[in-house]
């Protein structure tokens, strides 16, 4: 796997999952549309882990800055 995502897609991409996460644990977000919203923030944090996005691969993206 090639890295596909950048330095500030990643930070985005965390900080995005941290503000699902804390609106799904004070009730804000509640039952099905949490749920969603959970997944696509756990979604969000393993791709800023691992610096690869497969829907970015499809789209022929990358925010890696070039070597």
């Amino acid at each position: 796997m090639k890295k596909n995502m950048g330095t500030i897609d990643q930070i985005i991409r965390l900080a995005l999952a941290a503000v699902i996460a804390i609106l799904y644990v004070t009730g804000t977000v509640p039952g099905a549309a949490g749920i969603i919203l959970i997944v696509i923030a756990l979604i969000f944090a393993v791709t800023s882990f691992i610096g690869f996005c497969p829907l970015y691969t499809l789209l022929k993206i990358s925010t890696c800055k070039v070597k």
